[in-house]
């Protein structure tokens, strides 16, 4: 097989990138795993976009237009990875589609948006800030038709606020280990 079928395989333009070939990955491979799709084709195809996904992400940063470095990185495939890949994917076509989502191979496919991660981090300083001041405002400005603000409440929002930003802090350490592993593969640090 060449880069233009791996891409086909998996529906992607040439100029694809990371996210889009994880993404896309993701989707064919819950679409075509055996456990899931009982069409006769479908343990064949799930070997064929796995395939092409392990050589897309191998070899992301080595494909060039370079036409002697892109055979080069080809023929290497071919003689040390590309039956090895195949035999993988067979590995996990007769897995459980459970037990293939738990994998190593399916783990590389989560994206960590950094927008997101940001905007999640944003969000649960606002809800611990004004639980914080919400509360404290209404102990010194009751409502006379609520009275006093409820201790449960303020303690139940500002637990939520404070695992949200738990969750939020892993989530952004993971997205700048993933970053730093990207630009380190690349040459880039």
């Amino acid at each position: 097989m060449t880069l233009a079928d791996y891409l086909r395989i998996l529906d992607l333009p040439d100029n694809a990138s990371l996210d889009e070939i994880k993404k896309a990955y993701r989707k064919k491979a819950r679409t075509y795993h055996p456990d899931i799709n009982t069409s006769p084709e479908a343990k064949d195809k799930f070997i064929e976009i796995t395939e092409a996904y392990d050589f897309l992400i191998a070899n992301y940063d080595r494909i060039t237009d370079n036409e002697k470095e892109y055979q080069e990185v080809m023929e290497q495939w071919r003689k040390y990875r590309q039956k090895r890949s195949q035999q993988k994917a067979r590995t996990y076509a007769q897995a459980s589609y459970i037990k293939f989502k738990k994998s190593e191979l399916y783990r590389t496919t989560r994206i960590f948006d950094g927008t997101t991660v940001i905007f999640s981090l944003i969000i649960s300083i606002m809800v611990i800030a004004y639980s914080l001041f919400g509360y404290f405002y209404r102990l010194k400005h009751p409502l006379p038709q609520f009275g006093k603000p409820s201790v449960f409440s303020f303690i139940m929002v500002l637990l939520m606020g404070i695992i949200f930003f738990i969750v939020s802090i892993i989530y952004l350490k993971a997205y700048i280990e993933t970053y730093r592993k990207q630009r380190k593969k690349t040459g880039k640090d």
